[in-house]
């Protein structure tokens, strides 16, 4: 068996809510029960308050607490399947999502891609994501959780959006997860690459041999590819100090070289008595991801304004969602489109089939 495998019964913790005052839980039938597994009696809706010794429902003190209901427990008015766990994090409530994997995935098709798209490309994004959580969760088997519900990891919303097509490409690729050397990849993906994948050393400095990235002209006609962006210099400014950096009275920005895919190594904030160089993608964490959509990217400032236009969306790496709707359009398998896009991996299927 591969390092890693994908079993029948297998769950997923996914934090769904952080360092937050309160939460309001609620659902059919909803129970609670604390660490000693005794039941908590309660009438829903319930309001979980952070306090210093953990958290409060109705002046009950609890270490934590595990709510179930008949169909979904709701949190904060969203429904997810499974369980929801609320505990005392380091500056609020944590409240973790308990569920088996399948139905994640499910519930998280329609957050990353739409199930309208080709059926293809649908049961692409559930391996890569089945595999991204796979591999996730081995790397954090020790922590309260394995993944963020948000970019960080990969983005999900519960159960409200899952459709029959979702529940398609999961369950046609049940338990499908895509191996390198026998172990499960770190199957990074992003939504546009603008016309080549970026290698995974120039956003994180790790050099994978499925991960040095491909020309993709599949993606150039879908509406994300291009897209401009105006903010003041003021503006850049308040954002990067915001995330630590040192700056004052920025009067231009440059970008640097380019990498060999073409996306910017560095991006040059130029003050009175000095000049700061971040990587491409510190400055695009700091100013944030959805503003400066890429790397790949020309800037131009004037008058107190910058002008950025760019391609793609995303960090580059790995699978390209648009570029693997078009190839699933223009006929390619699920399996064709991984394999070009992960070059030398092996899709490896519970029952020990590989192709």
């Amino acid at each position: 068996m591969i390092s890693g495998a994908v079993l029948p019964d297998d769950r997923i913790r996914v934090a769904l809510v952080k360092g937050v005052p309160s939460v309001t839980i609620d659902g059919e039938g909803l129970l609670a029960l604390r660490d000693n597994g005794n039941p908590l009696p309660l009438s829903p809706p319930v309001t979980v308050r952070y306090v210093r010794d953990g958290i409060t429902v109705d002046g009950i003190v609890s270490s934590r607490l595990t709510f179930s209901a008949s169909s979904a427990v709701y949190v904060n008015g969203k429904p997810y399947r499974g369980l929801a766990e609320v505990q005392a994090g380091e500056k609020g409530l944590l409240v973790i999502n308990d569920l088996a994997l399948e139905d994640y995935l499910v519930g998280l098709i329609n957050c990353e891609i739409s199930s309208a798209w080709p059926i293809e490309a649908v049961k692409a994004q559930a391996v890569i994501a089945r595999t991204y959580a796979i591999n996730r969760r081995d790397a954090r088997r020790t922590a309260s959780y394995h993944l963020e519900s948000s970019v960080i990891d990969q983005v999900y919303d519960g159960c409200a959006i899952e459709d029959s097509r979702a529940r398609r490409g999961v369950s046609e690729t049940a338990g499908e997860v895509l191996t390198h050397g026998g172990a499960v990849i770190q199957a990074f993906y992003h939504s546009n690459c603008g016309g080549r994948t970026e290698a995974s050393e120039h956003v994180w400095g790790m050099a994978l041999p499925y991960l040095k990235g491909v020309d993709c002209q599949y993606c150039l006609n879908s509406p994300s590819t291009h897209w401009e962006q105006k903010l003041t210099l003021r503006e850049i400014e308040d954002k990067l100090k915001a995330a630590g950096h040192r700056v004052s009275g920025i009067t231009d920005i440059r970008g640097g070289a380019r990498n060999s895919r073409g996306r910017l190594k560095h991006v040059v904030m130029v003050m009175p008595r000095s000049e700061l160089a971040l990587t491409g993608d510190q400055f695009r964490k700091a100013v944030g991801y959805g503003v400066i959509k890429s790397t790949n990217f020309s800037v131009r400032a004037a008058n107190g304004d910058v002008m950025f236009s760019g391609t793609g969306n995303g960090h580059g790496v790995g699978l390209c969602q648009w570029g693997a709707k078009q190839r699933a359009l223009e006929g390619f398998s699920y399996a064709e489109i991984l394999s070009y896009y992960y070059p030398g991996t092996v899709l490896f299927r519970p029952a020990g089939e590989q192709r």
